[in-house]
């Protein structure tokens, strides 16, 4: 995974293959590290190279989320392929997360430049 300071107060991870129980806990916690940053405000995860996604890396999305909006931040996703995005549609999570086509359209939306 690669995670990236874009801006001051965006922060941006890159998850790399599939996202599976097996690395779930190590995203979750990467996710959760950024969150924690001060200086974070939005958390835009990029899933344009990910493979695969299973029901432990939708549970490790779905706790950056919760922790994301308890401390006031906003966590986007961009980049999803069809077949993930079929995951969020077929689990309704598409309704609760944000998610954008792709980096510009989610910088447009918000005026950020990445």
């Amino acid at each position: 995974m690669e995670q990236m300071l874009a801006n001051p107060q965006i922060v941006v991870i890159r998850p790399l293959g599939c996202l599976n129980a097996t690395k779930a806990l190590d995203f979750e916690q990467q996710l959760t590290t950024a969150i924690e940053q001060r200086h974070c405000s939005t958390l835009l995860v990029d899933l344009e190279q990910v493979e695969s996604l299973d029901s432990a890396g939708l549970m490790a999305l779905m706790a950056a989320m919760k922790k994301a909006q308890s401390v006031g931040q906003r966590l986007s996703l961009c980049c999803v392929s069809p077949t993930i995005k079929i995951i969020f549609e077929l689990t309704q999570l598409d309704q609760a997360f944000e998610i954008f086509e792709c980096q510009s359209e989610f910088t447009r939306t918000y005026g950020f430049k990445l």
